[in-house]
């Protein structure tokens, strides 16, 4: 038992780090971003490729594919996104707008990343040590994996929390009609906010990529999850991705090691239904939002 609850918590932690990053995006950008997790991926085949072809250790691949991700994600808003951002006549109009063009940008990354690697699933050993936590053994990776999570969470909390610009960027999630009225520029915080949500997921691309296996295609699966945890802690609410992801990663856990590996997923989709039933905009979410 006390194994299960461990591996939940550290899975759970990373489920919490990836949808943090999206939520910035959907929650204050207002694009829901379907690529989301063809992102993870790219990320962690990076790390990949760092650490067999130059033996780059992947905290140290962390260090450069992170700007990178952001650079890359910051120019996407820029390029891609902002001729749907001035067309689109309400907040709604853009979701409808961004979820079609994020389709086909998942299907770009999607071919990318199979012209370069194929469809087989790839995995390297960094840190595989067994370590005992309170009588149970877990890998090392996992735990550096987790701590970095809790780390960059934190830090995220209290930039958002604690610094002008985080509480620009929360007025703008809130209210982006009226954060012009005290001088914030919405474009530009919006870009920002998109840019630094494919940092936060770039940077669990490397992390998951130091313990789980994956492959060109496995970012549909990130991105559902992702989804399931912004909604489930409410949209835009940073807390609320902590919370829900520590309630996927538990019950994965513990149904993969008492019923069945197979049934994680359904298990995920039932929550998700049960949480929705009792609390429509989420967890911590704020009905009328």
């Amino acid at each position: 038992m006390t194994n299960a609850v461990l591996t939940g918590l550290v899975l759970g932690g990373m489920y919490a780090l990836i949808a943090m990053g999206l939520t910035l995006q959907y929650g204050v950008a207002r694009i829901m971003n379907l690529a989301y997790g063809e992102f993870l991926i790219g990320s962690a085949f990076a790390s990949y490729f760092l650490f067999t072809a130059w033996a780059v250790n992947p905290l140290v691949g962390l260090i450069l594919i992170v700007p990178v991700s952001f650079v890359v994600s910051f120019l996407l808003y820029k390029i891609f996104l902002t001729p749907l951002v001035r067309r689109a006549r309400t907040r709604d109009a853009l979701e409808v707008d961004s979820i079609l063009a994020t389709f086909g940008l998942m299907f770009i990354v999607q071919g990318i990343l199979l012209t370069l690697f194929g469809g087989a699933y790839f995995s390297y050993s960094f840190l595989a040590i067994p370590v005992t936590v309170v009588g149970e053994v877990l890998a090392m990776n996992r735990l550096v994996a987790f701590a970095l999570a809790v780390v960059l969470g934190t830090v995220l909390y209290l930039l958002l929390t604690r610094t002008r610009i985080g509480t620009s960027i929360r007025a703008v999630a809130v209210d982006p009609a009226s954060a012009p009225l005290v001088a914030i520029n919405v474009p530009q915080l919006s870009a920002l906010a998109f840019a630094a949500g494919g940092a936060l997921v770039a940077s669990a691309g490397v992390l998951i990529s130091m313990f789980l296996t994956f492959s060109a295609t496995s970012g549909v699966v990130f991105t559902m999850k992702a989804l399931i945890v912004v909604v489930m802690g409410g949209i835009g609410n940073l807390m609320g991705c902590l919370v829900a992801g520590v309630l996927l990663g538990l019950s994965e856990a513990l149904v993969a090691t008492y019923i069945d590996p197979g049934l994680t997923i359904a298990v995920n989709f039932a929550l998700f239904l049960a949480v929705l039933l009792v609390r429509p905009a989420g967890i911590f979410g704020r009905v009328g939002r």
